[in-house]
């Protein structure tokens, strides 16, 4: 597995390779000393201290080997077994021990590689690496191996002195120690002897090379006496006791100055009295066993020795093939330091796992393998509540989850595609060590029911929120100025850091380069590309390791980022005022961001039993579109605002001049119009992506604007009453004075009849109300309503070529027409028609009209001179009024003039007055009239002429019925309206404006002007109407 993980910067590399020896003493044999690294795991992981426990007193990782090494050899010489055949390639020479008497039986254990490890098999660890580089009791060709040299077995205790870096002349020296120990002690149980006193008592200064390699081990004895008994005993010691202060005092004055050993004297006696007291003392009561080395934690700190005996010395991250063998033995160690299953299970645990770390955290075996073995220890965890156990458990866990954590807490700075096994491995081992933690040793945890919480899931959720809220800081732009260009690491950080200050520089300079494009992005849109980018990674590369521990690791892992760029994105939006391209840019990449996240966690939580509710609830919107929609009304209030304030100021100055142009239409108009068609493209060219959405508020404020401008421009125009005249009150023609009235005194005069004081104001010295002028306005409002319809069909094209239409966007006219301003142009064009008619009969025609036509005698006053006038307006018309509203305009003037004709006939004052015999005249002058519109049939239609005439043509013949017959009808029309009330006196009938034959005013009207004794008699006795006014 090795070689997959070398060339990976994040995680370090094996900085493995052959050290010199390193041996305690040197020995006087002529034998080569061995060549082998005696390196300590301690030593390669100075950054992961052990968690095993701190010693109180100075012992170096030498002293714990060297005592390690003599507890194992004091241990297994009491072991028997049978030989196994083997073959080894030592590095030793071959003849050196192959009939060493001193060897135990144990120790002489051959041993084979034949099958391979059981131990290994179960904890899935490979064999050591092939080549030189051969673990000691592997084949191979070592020192020993070469032609011509005898092949011999190699014992477990030769292995383990190899492994453990002892040398040839240290491992004699106790061997024959402790075979002169067991020769005086027979029968005597090794768990009963405490180790170190019996060497002292053994060993003198001459076994030694020199003075120097004798005091050293004296007093390396001493400490550890002091260290098993003092400061780390089995059994608490009480402060005042005598033993103890005995043995502190000959252990300090030895340390200042060495006592002789190897004989019987006072100071080894007193030394022995004092220590066999402190080593009997028992917690059970039971004394067959000395406790001298069985204290935590120096039982276990030794044991840590042991252990790593059985990885290979030239490929440090492999474990020996013949580990079952070296296992077993060094677990008879187990009655000394008093260990246990559980105690090895949870030491082997952390040696493997520190192995992995030391060794630059390339094999992934050590890390499986460490798991493997964890997952023994959480079974120890809950079968015991040990305190003492507790504790060391705590502090292993501790330092296997700090230092899993580290990593895990910020998983993107140290894991990638090409090392996601070696993240799965290191989750699975902080997970277990995170479940016994607060599964097993917590208390809180006890106190609640477990089914609340899911240890595993929470870890997982907490990994992956610190995690992408870290990517997401080093993303964002604000932290890059913080970013210092290259920090001084040590050698451990330098890959996870360097990777990270790596992804930031190319984050930036991805930014300086954008910044130099033609178009380049804002930073936001740059970090929303970057987030996405971030949610795809994580989808792909981490979830699905995650996921296995947390069923919605990819929702949990949008979440967090979409809650990241949150607070970005609404800084931005609460800071921007206007509609700006950055802003587009910024909001429509933080929308398509928010909704790939989403489509990642409504997809990742299809299986929960919520649907994924409870992620979604986490992403509360962005709403970045609501703030494109919001600052697209702001554009779309500035440009109708701006467009109604030139609406304002430029109808002001407006002439209403139909020479303006060919089509006689205002040029204010023009520039409206183009406003319009300029603001629709610029709209349509914004960078949104909900044009259809918003194309409604445009068209809105459009549409007022020229609803406006259509407003104005028929305002002050007029209609038909503005210049109808009022009614005068009704009178009574004077018989036989007709013409009286006409040639004599001017002050005798009929009275003018007034006219409506609206006229005066129209006509005061404006001439934007004429009749041309009110043409012009007339064709603008036209070309204004025949442009919408084109503005219209753009609008749809417009729409076709969005990128966020749909087909209901333009297949219906919600939204996409002007609504008012059509039914605007309509009413206006209609009531300005009909103010230039009536303007035109009733003000600029009333001289030869009004004021004219039948005053005093009907026969000299005739149509003609009407006629006359009419005929040239309509000939001004013609010429200047739009050719779609021509005929509009002139039936308005017909129905005027029908009017002004009745009008003149039944309400013309007292200067009128109609016999019998006139209604011939009157009825010859209406069908010039006529005729006139029809103009020999290139002008009206003769139906629309025959339509509009109807009520002239039914009210005609009452001029011509008998006096007798018209009172007759009015008495009886009058009764039929009033009822029996009428019968005693005939009420006035009010004046309706609507003419007919069988109206009663009508008749009395006819009545009044007809110039008959007895209709004027017939008025005074009923009425007693007046003469004149």
């Amino acid at each position: 597995m090795a070689h997959l993980f070398r060339d990976l910067s994040s995680l370090g590399q094996s900085k493995r390779g052959i050290t010199a020896p390193t041996t305690t003493t040197a020995t006087a044999s002529p034998a080569k000393p061995l060549s082998i690294p005696t390196r300590s795991i301690s030593a390669m992981g100075t950054d992961l201290p052990s968690p095993l426990g701190q010693l109180s007193t100075q012992l170096s990782d030498s002293d714990l080997r060297l005592t390690a090494y003599e507890i194992f050899v004091a241990a297994c010489r009491t072991s028997t077994g049978k030989a196994l055949t083997f073959t080894p390639s030592s590095a030793d020479s071959p003849t050196q021990h192959a009939n060493s008497p001193n060897d135990s039986p144990a120790l002489q254990r051959s041993l084979t590689s034949t099958a391979a490890s059981k131990m290994k098999k179960a904890l899935g660890l490979k064999s050591p690496g092939s080549g030189s580089k051969k673990s000691p009791g592997s084949a191979g060709s070592g020192a020993g191996s070469g032609p011509g040299k005898p092949r011999r077995a190699m014992t477990v205790g030769e292995l383990m002195r190899i492994q453990m870096g002892i040398s040839e002349a240290t491992d004699s020296r106790v061997r024959r120690a402790l075979l002169r120990i067991s020769a005086s002690q027979v029968g005597r149980r090794i768990e009963s002897v405490v180790v170190p006193l019996e060497l002292l008592q053994q060993l003198k200064s001459s076994d030694f090379t020199d003075q120097q390699e004798y005091d050293a081990w004296q007093k390396r004895t001493l400490k550890i006496l002091e260290a098993g008994l003092l400061l780390h005993p089995h059994v608490p010691l009480d402060k005042s006791n005598n033993a103890a202060q005995r043995l502190r005092q000959i252990i300090n004055g030895a340390l200042d100055r060495p006592f002789e050993t190897g004989r019987n004297n006072e100071t080894l006696q007193v030394l022995r009295n004092a220590v066999t007291a402190l080593a009997s003392r028992s917690s059970d009561g039971l004394y067959d066993t000395s406790h001298w080395a069985d204290g935590l934690p120096l039982n276990l700190r030794l044991y840590e020795r042991l252990l790593e005996a059985c990885f290979d010395l030239h490929d440090e991250t492999s474990i020996i093939e013949e580990v079952d063998e070296l296992m077993e033995h060094i677990k008879k160690t187990w009655s000394i330091l008093g260990m246990n299953q559980m105690l090895h299970n949870l030491c082997f645990t952390w040696v493997l796992f520190h192995r992995f770390v030391a060794t630059g955290q390339v094999e992934l075996d050590l890390l499986y393998a460490a798991d493997s073995q964890l997952a023994e220890v959480a079974k120890d965890a809950k079968a015991t509540k040990d305190s003492e156990y507790c504790k060391i458990l705590s502090s292993t866990l501790t330092s296997i989850l700090g230092w899993a954590e580290k990593r895990l807490l910020a998983y993107h700075d140290t894991f990638d595609s090409s090392n996601i096994d070696t993240m799965q491995a290191i989750v699975s081992l902080g997970v277990v060590a995170a479940k016994i933690l607060v599964e097993d040793i917590s208390n809180e945890y006890r106190r609640r029911r477990k089914n609340e919480v899911d240890v595993a899931r929470s870890r997982i959720d907490t990994y992956i929120r610190s995690s992408l809220r870290t990517a997401f800081a080093q993303a964002s732009p604000q932290y890059l100025p913080l970013i210092p260009p290259f920090p001084s690491f040590t050698k451990r950080e330098n890959a996870t850091n360097i990777i990270s200050i790596l992804r930031m520089e190319k984050a930036d300079s991805s930014r300086r380069a954008s910044r130099h494009q033609p178009n380049p992005l804002p930073v936001l849109a740059i970090l929303a590309k970057d987030v996405g980018e971030l949610a795809v990674k994580e989808k792909e590369v981490f979830s699905p390791i995650l996921k296995r521990w947390h069923p919605f690791a990819a929702g949990v892992a949008v979440a967090t980022l979409h809650a990241c760029y949150a607070n970005e994105i609404k800084q931005f939006i609460s800071g921007i005022a206007e509609l700006t391209p950055d802003a587009v840019q910024v909001l429509r990449a933080a929308d398509k961001l928010e909704k790939d996240l989403v489509l990642i966690a409504v997809l990742d939580s299809v299986d929960s039993d919520d649907g994924g509710k409870a992620i979604i609830r986490e992403m509360p919107p962005y709403e970045a579109e609501t703030a494109i929609a919001n600052l697209v009304k702001v554009w779309i209030k500035t440009r109708v605002d701006r467009l109604k304030e030139w609406i304002d100021r430029n109808l002001q100055q407006e002439v209403w001049n139909p020479q303006a142009n060919e089509d006689g239409y205002a040029p204010s108009a023009v520039e409206v119009l183009r406003i319009l068609d300029e603001t629709l493209e610029a709209f349509f060219q914004l960078p949104i992506p909900m044009h259809p959405a918003l194309l409604p508020d445009l068209m809105t404020g459009l549409d007022r604007c020229l609803q406006y401008y259509v407003t104005k421009a028929k305002s002050g125009c007029g209609s038909r009453n503005t210049f109808v005249p009022t009614m005068p009150a009704l009178t009574r023609c004077t018989i036989g004075s007709k013409f009286q009235g006409f040639g004599k005194k001017k002050e005798k005069s009929p009275v003018p009849q007034k006219r409506n004081s609206q006229v005066a104001t129209l006509n005061n010295g404006d001439n934007s109300f004429g009749i041309p002028q009110m043409c012009a306005r007339i064709n603008t409002l036209q070309r204004i309503r025949s442009e919408l319809e084109v503005l219209e069909k753009r609008i749809i094209t417009h729409l076709r070529n969005s990128e966020s239409a749909n087909v209901e966007d333009f297949s219906n006219g919600l939204g996409k027409k002007f609504e008012l301003t059509p039914a605007a142009c309509v009413e206006a064009i209609q009531q300005l028609c009909e103010a230039v008619a009536y303007k035109m009969i009733f003000h600029d025609l009333s001289h030869v009209l009004w004021d004219g036509l039948y005053v005093g005698e009907p026969s000299s006053c005739r149509i003609d001179a009407f006629l006359d006038g009419l005929e040239k307006n309509l000939l001004i018309i013609t010429n200047t009024v739009h050719e779609r509203v021509r005929t509009r305009i002139i039936t308005d003037i017909m129905r005027a003039s029908f009017d002004g004709f009745l009008l003149v006939l039944l309400a013309g004052g007292p200067s009128r007055a109609f016999s019998q015999r006139d209604s011939q005249i009157i009825e010859d002058d209406f069908k010039a009239l006529k005729d006139l519109f029809w103009a020999n049939g290139d002008g009206l239609p003769s139906e629309l002429i025959d339509k509009f005439s109807t009520t002239v043509r039914s009210v005609l013949p009452l001029f011509r019925t008998d006096t007798d017959s018209l009172v007759e009808r009015f008495r009886r029309v009058t009764l039929e309206s009033y009822g029996s009330s009428a019968r005693s006196r005939l009420p006035l009938p009010p004046t309706s404006g609507q003419w007919n034959p069988t109206e009663p005013n009508t008749l009395l009207r006819v009545l009044c002007y007809r110039n008959d004794e007895s209709a004027t008699k017939f008025l005074k006795k009923t009425y007693n109407l007046p003469k004149k006014l």
